[in-house]
């Protein structure tokens, strides 16, 4: 291939690519890995390679801007390290994949490219992040994968489709030159998409449900960066009676709120995360206050707090409270993972543990916001059999549609039906197959309550017995791979 066609190719898959990653368009992804992996072949090595990475970077750098707020050289210099991870399934392919033959060579793009997402969220901020399976939300039948291997298992098949294609436009798609491997892709993601079609199509409606309403917080209490001052802690005494009265408002518009869906016929009712921000020694006041709510109507009240320590080193207890129609505290939930930059800065974390409690009515767990994006952190859920996780979130508006689309994925992977009330984002309620039940925007016009019927009984699911089994095999097979093709070429 000429060289011009080579970096026309590079753009084009980068630019697909791009645009997958930042909006959701499910064939995006698809097609940009295929331009990618051709213009990745078709140059020399090392040259290749050294043109890749930039082109991933800037696309990165652009796809992101917005949505990681990170000041300054930082965010430059952590995109160029997303690029080198981004970069490395490439070099991989290079490596070992040209050098194999048969089904296997097609194998090694996609298993590097999950070895690389798996270890990334792992071992680097921000946990699945940028993960080519959530550019597949909304294409359901594929995203039941999620069910057997977790998101490791969409990746794979995006990757591996674009590397036989590959193989098969490098034989000028001469099918006796390369049947087995085209066949054999084929095969499997017609398996996938009709299983994944048929799990859809017998996931039982006879299920009991529980009416669920997500009350959100008024949009004018607040002048600008002025929560964000209480949950840090600057609080002066001249400025504590007035701000002081402020949270009395916001406390009393989230109770009030929660006693009007009660008897509009709501059974939970979920705040976003820390949108009631309470001094810690107010706290205990008003928990009986909400006791008292909930024992009155007789509901379930999932409350996200955000309990300030003012004067602290790390002032902000980021919490969900979970209290029956008893009014009891059935828990009492610290954040585990704080996003990156100011709220790791000034949060106290949780210790780890996911809970999840038996009711009368369903198996409930909890967890915060970016806990979610932790597949392993909320494989808890369903190995407890929940059958609903409250997912309180707290986000900006240049994230809320990727990052609630990312919940998703973590319903179909625990069987749990997910409740996600968002502030500053899209509030949102998803069945145990991804299904969304309601959506709200916290930036649309009017009421910002949601509602919706939620189904409860959890659905048994092979990741949450398993977890990351597959992505472990996926490094373990390109490591193999890597080897045997050195020991070829040399």
């Amino acid at each position: 291939m000429p060289q011009a066609a080579s970096l026309a190719w590079l753009l084009v898959g980068a630019s697909l690519l791009g645009a997958g990653l930042r909006v959701t368009i499910p064939p995006a992804a698809w097609l940009g890995l295929i331009g990618l992996l051709h213009a990745s072949r078709a140059m020399r090595p090392v040259s290749g390679l050294l043109l890749l990475w930039p082109t991933l970077w800037i696309t990165l750098v652009i796809v992101r801007r917005e949505l990681m707020p990170i000041p300054g050289v930082a965010f430059f210099g952590i995109m160029g390290l997303e690029a080198v991870v981004l970069t490395l399934p490439f070099a991989a392919d290079r490596l070992a994949g040209v050098r194999l033959g048969g089904v296997a060579s097609t194998l090694v793009f996609p298993m590097a490219l999950v070895s690389a997402e798996f270890l990334r969220s792992r071992f680097m901020p921000g946990a699945t992040w940028g993960s080519i399976a959530y550019t597949q939300y909304g294409n359901l039948p594929l995203m039941q994968i999620a069910a057997f291997v977790g998101i490791w298992g969409i990746t794979f098949l995006i990757a591996w489709v674009a590397s036989t294609f590959e193989m098969a436009w490098s034989r000028n798609f001469d099918l006796n030159l390369a049947r087995l491997p085209v066949l054999t892709c084929l095969v499997v993601l017609g398996v996938v998409v009709v299983g994944g079609n048929m799990r859809l199509v017998f996931a039982p409606t006879d299920r009991p449900s529980i009416r669920i309403a997500m009350v959100n917080r008024p949009v004018d209490l607040f002048a600008p960066g002025e929560m964000a001052q209480i949950a840090e802690g600057r609080v002066s005494p001249d400025e504590r009676p007035r701000l002081a009265e402020r949270l009395t408002r916001l406390h009393d518009w989230f109770l009030d709120g929660s006693r009007r869906e009660a008897r509009a016929g709501a059974r939970l009712i979920a705040w976003p995360e820390q949108n009631l921000l309470i001094f810690n020694e107010d706290e205990p006041a008003f928990i009986a206050r909400a006791q008292q709510l909930a024992s009155d109507e007789q509901i379930y009240l999932a409350m996200g707090l955000g309990t300030v320590h003012v004067g602290d080193a790390r002032p902000f207890e980021n919490k969900l409270i979970l209290v029956d129609p008893f009014g009891r505290i059935l828990v009492s939930y610290l954040k585990t993972h704080p996003v990156p930059g100011w709220e790791a800065g000034i949060m106290r974390p949780g210790d780890g543990r996911l809970p999840v409690v038996a009711t009368r009515d369903a198996r409930m767990a909890a967890a915060v916001c970016y806990d979610a994006d932790f597949p392993e952190f909320i494989r808890q859920a369903g190995q407890a059999h929940a059958d609903v996780l409250i997912v309180p979130a707290n986000e900006w508006k240049a994230i809320k549609n990727i990052h609630a689309q990312m919940a998703a994925f973590r319903a179909i992977e625990n069987g749990v039906s997910l409740v996600r009330p968002a502030s500053s984002g899209l509030s949102s309620a998803f069945d145990p197959w991804g299904r969304v039940l309601a959506v709200g925007d916290f930036f649309s016009v009017g009421d910002r309550t949601v509602t919706a019927q939620v189904p409860v009984g959890g659905i048994r699911t092979l990741y949450a017995r398993t977890g990351d089994v597959f992505a472990w095999l996926c490094i373990t097979g390109v490591v193999a791979a890597i080897g045997i093709a050195t020991r070829v070429g040399g």
